[in-house]
């Protein structure tokens, strides 16, 4: 007899419009991921491209997705994972390397006590993320050149670097956010971020489906970091009280007009004179689309010479 407290299973009506989203939800995450890496040239032919994989959803999607695009791209690449085992207590260090032998993916655990080193050096309470952090991205950039990679992909996302871009902003005084594409602080090795148009919530859907055997950080027993919370929780209310503004905002990154910001190392406002012809970077900001028609800006332009 049925457990008159299961839920049913769903209908065949339901199954087939699940199946049906899951393929869509697939087909975005690697098209818009197809996307970066051809924007940006983040991946070329004959790459050894490290994936840094961490356990967490948006690392295990980087890799499944970079895998598919792998069979499938004009272009021939290898993939290696590597895991970075900071030896924190009660680590289940069987999953990762379980599951990568399981897909046929070549990998490299290392181990590294740096749970020992946080603890030791950072104040109980305070945030350990900023130090966690530093150190294995020292760690990753000597196994990279270990291993003879061309590429270290990381796993952050639209969402991840839009965040970036309002804690600087908010608490760093300065407009910087995550490239998609960037060289490395010891000059060595070029870092990507194929997930840089990928929303999060594609990626956390795609994890359940996928089944990916997801490792949640403890390091820190859980604590958060509360600004990136604050953050994150902003984006999430203008994302649902407003359609449109974070892709909007994303946008807005690819789109940088340094005479219309401030910083005079980017645009010479000291040695600004006027031409005596029109500018197409002149003062007009937040005119409406339309006025950016040539034959509007020279009515506009021959009526105020009248």
């Amino acid at each position: 007899m049925n457990n008159p407290t299961e839920s049913p299973p769903p209908s065949a009506t339901k199954q087939a419009k699940i199946r049906r989203e899951a393929i869509k939800l697939g087909k975005r995450l690697r098209r818009n991921t197809g996307q970066a890496v051809v924007d940006y040239n983040m991946i070329e032919n004959g790459d050894r491209v490290m994936i840094c994989l961490s356990g967490g959803k948006d690392s295990f999607g980087l890799l499944d997705i970079l895998i598919y695009l792998r069979e499938h791209a004009p272009i021939d690449f290898e993939l290696i994972a590597v895991n970075i085992d900071q030896k924190q207590p009660g680590f289940p260090a069987e999953i990762l390397p379980n599951y990568l032998t399981e897909i046929g993916v070549p990998f490299r655990i290392e181990e590294q006590d740096t749970y020992s080193i946080v603890k030791r050096v950072v104040p109980e309470g305070k945030t350990t993320c900023a130090l966690c952090s530093r150190l294995r991205r020292g760690i990753i950039y000597r196994v990279a050149g270990e291993l003879g990679a061309t590429k270290i992909a990381l796993g952050h996302h639209r969402d991840d670097i839009l965040e970036t871009l309002f804690l600087n902003m908010f608490f760093g005084s300065k407009i910087k956010a995550m490239p998609p594409k960037l060289v490395s602080d010891d000059g060595k090795h070029i870092v990507i971020r194929p997930l840089a148009y990928c929303r999060e919530v594609d990626l956390a859907a795609w994890a359940e489906l996928r089944r990916f055997p997801i490792i949640p950080c403890n390091l820190c027993g859980g604590q958060e970091q509360l600004q990136r919370k604050q953050i994150k929780q902003m984006l999430r209310e203008w994302d649902k009280r407003f359609p449109g503004r974070i892709d909007n905002l994303f946008r807005s990154l690819q789109n940088i007009v340094p005479s219309h910001l401030a910083d005079s190392r980017l645009y010479d406002f000291t040695g600004l004179k006027p031409s005596g012809q029109p500018d197409p970077d002149g003062d007009h900001a937040f005119d409406p689309a339309e006025f950016h028609d040539p034959d509007i800006k020279r009515t506009a332009i021959q009526i105020g010479e009248e």
